[in-house]
């Protein structure tokens, strides 16, 4: 029999994709005990004896940890609510699982890029009412090797974006409050709170950023009326972070060219919403990460800390708890 190193609680629910994961993490050599809960009640009990957990602890188990040094969260972002109080002031240290997706949101992102560079913006509406009406050759071209991108927030997807962005030709700023050094691809790094000066710049802003106190509202009509009336916005980090009335008030005022959105205030974007609408957008339903061997990479992630728990060596992914809430 096994030595054990570790017991792993995986937190219900749980789907058959987690129950396979919890097989996968138990065969491994370093001898993981993994425990599956059916309820949040059977949950409490065995949290008691965890040194780790994967999945969401709501406040009520948590209170039962007497071990728990190391909790693996089942997203990149977690949803509201994810972080709490107790869980931010609770020594436990709290892995993610970003770089999963930073290939296909970045094509995403270039896909938008892209789009309005080339006017599909203007052209996919005439194309649902059948017309055919080309503009000025000398006009509704972004010329990619003379715009800038400004990416806000240079994590694994940023520096992917920027890294495509580079490629085509294009000067990249980027806008990080961890990362100071400018990575391949980036020209120019400033810290958050150059962000206003640095709006008036740019031909494209590319919001990566995730949910935070910091960062809701930070796109709002004031900052927008900042960017130049040329310029498109783009946002595939996380709704919250625009404020999407004044983002339809800046479109219809034509303060700026056009937005791409994969992320919404309210999710799912109401059918009655002013910004299905609104000039000059293009709008993905949250689907900038789709693709495929995100699964793979999720098991992954988990295995590689595993292995890095159970020999005390540094986890992959921490998050600042104290950012998050």
């Amino acid at each position: 029999m096994k030595n054990v190193a570790f017991t792993l609680v995986m937190m219900p629910p749980h789907t058959p994709v987690r129950r396979r994961w919890a097989a996968r993490v138990a065969q491994e050599d370093i001898g993981v005990r993994v425990l599956q809960p059916e309820t949040i009640d059977d949950a409490k009990r065995d949290i008691a004896e965890a040194d780790a957990a994967f999945g969401a602890i709501p406040p009520e188990v948590l209170a039962q940890a007497k071990r728990l040094r190391w909790l693996q969260a089942p997203q990149i972002a977690p949803p509201a609510g994810f972080y709490y109080p107790a869980l931010v002031e609770h020594p436990v240290v709290v892995t993610n699982l970003r770089e999963i997706f930073n290939d296909h949101i970045g094509a995403h992102i270039m896909a938008f890029v892209l789009g309005f560079a080339r006017g599909l913006h203007y052209y996919l509406p005439q194309q649902i009412r059948q017309e055919y009406a080309p503009r000025p050759q000398d006009t509704g071209v972004v010329h990619l090797p003379e715009a800038t991108a400004l990416i806000l927030g240079v994590g694994g997807i940023g520096c992917e974006a920027a890294r495509l962005c580079h490629a085509f030709g294009m000067t990249v700023i980027g806008v990080d409050g961890r990362r100071t050094e400018a990575p391949e691809g980036i020209n120019e790094m400033h810290l958050p709170e150059r962000l206003d000066d640095l709006l008036p710049r740019a031909d494209f802003v590319i919001m990566t950023v995730p949910h935070t106190p910091a960062t809701e509202g930070m796109m709002d009509r004031q900052r927008l009326h900042r960017m130049k009336q040329s310029a498109f916005l783009i946002n595939i980090g996380r709704g919250m972070t625009v404020c999407l009335d004044d983002l339809v008030a800046a479109l219809e005022a034509g303060e700026i060219a056009g937005a791409g959105l994969d992320v919404y205030e309210i999710e799912p974007l109401p059918a009655d919403h002013a910004l299905w609408s609104a000039p000059n957008v293009l709008l993905t339903p949250h689907t900038a990460g789709f693709g495929p061997y995100l699964d793979d990479r999720r098991l992954d992630i988990l295995l590689d800390n595993c292995r890095r728990f159970a020999k005390d060596e540094p986890l992959r992914n921490i998050v600042d708890k104290a950012t998050c809430f």
